[in-house]
């Protein structure tokens, strides 16, 4: 019932904007395509409207569009995802969109109801994640939680979706992109295939990198701030120790917080990981509990707008999650 209300609130809402501003479109930039006219690639020719559902899917449908797409974030700069909803505004550009990229495995709770509620019979629809084997988790969530999230998808298919921490998994990802890719703008597949396989080269040496740098490493278990680095952790032999489960925004109890100290003090862990998207206090309790230090490890679930206008992507950061992990 309350997604049937919340589909038919968006619905209605999206009326109301269409009827208020007629043929305009906005987009990320603020741009008014109704006065501006579609954007259009160096060639001149019309760029493929993409809607990537977070920053991993956003980054990577970038990487192998390149010139011949123009493609929006539907996440905010600095935004957690897990329980972003999307606006009546999200929904209409989803109608005129020509591409939708979303991670699956249950990250995107919104998606199947929002897919099922368009108009747009030419949307590609590509789930990113689809053929990867998945890690089973639980999302643990507080009681005054459990109602407002009982018919979300990721919080009751048991799935870690954080797949993309594996290099190797997100250089899936992106192949499954381009696949959708050329089956929305097939007169450009030598393009977006040439783009997927200089990326798919990095992924490989990103991924060496790891098992050569990670390989000696004494300690391998890592104390982190919710259970996203199951896939990181599997690929390089590290054992990760979430505070709190697959769901970053609730705070643990008075027992979880205790065995996570006794944990910490047992296995002389010297570094309490926590992101940059969620409040670290959590981590910085038990650090001075202690006697720990904190250090940011980015799952890569969104990034803020000081790091996009340095220009930092997947590549970057997920190197400086290396180093976070060498020294922590």
């Amino acid at each position: 019932m309350k997604k049937s209300l919340y589909i038919l609130l968006i619905l209605l809402m999206t009326a109301s904007w269409s009827v208020g501003c007629g043929s305009e479109k906005s987009n990320a930039t603020g741009k008014n395509e109704a006065d501006e006219g579609k954007s259009q690639s160096e060639s001149g020719d019309e760029k493929l409207q993409i809607l990537a559902s977070f920053y991993p899917m956003y980054d990577f449908a970038q990487k192998v569009g390149g010139d011949k797409v123009e493609v929006t974030n539907m996440v905010p700069a600095g935004t957690e995802p897990h329980d972003w909803e999307p606006t009546a505004t999200d929904i209409r550009q989803l109608e005129d969109a020509d591409v939708f990229v979303y991670n699956g495995a249950g990250m995107e709770h919104w998606a199947e109801d929002i897919l099922a509620s368009l108009d747009n019979q030419d949307l590609t629809i590509v789930e990113a994640s689809k053929g990867l084997e998945f890690i089973e988790g639980e999302a643990h969530e507080h009681e005054e939680d459990e109602e407002e999230h009982e018919d979300e998808d990721d919080h009751d298919t048991g799935y870690d979706p954080h797949v993309w921490l594996n290099p190797l998994n997100a250089k899936a990802e992106m192949e499954n992109i381009k696949n959708a890719l050329v089956e929305a703008d097939p007169e450009n597949e030598d393009y977006y295939t040439e783009n997927y396989e200089k990326y798919s080269a990095k992924f490989d040496q990103l991924d060496e990198k790891y098992k050569e740098e990670l390989a000696d490493i004494k300690g391998k278990d890592i104390i982190v701030a919710h259970e996203a680095f199951g896939y990181l952790c599997n690929a390089y032999g590290l054992n990760q120790v979430g505070i709190e489960g697959l769901s970053p925004d609730s705070e643990p109890d008075p027992a979880r917080m205790k065995e996570i100290i006794e944990f910490a003090k047992e296995n002389q862990i010297k570094t309490i990981f926590f992101e940059e998207l969620v409040s670290p206090k959590v981590a910085e309790t038990i650090a001075a509990e202690i006697g720990a230090k904190t250090s940011v490890l980015n799952p890569l679930e969104g990034l803020n707008d000081e790091q996009l206008e340095a220009g930092e992507d997947y590549f970057s950061i997920m190197e400086e999650n290396l180093t976070a992990l060498k020294e922590g």
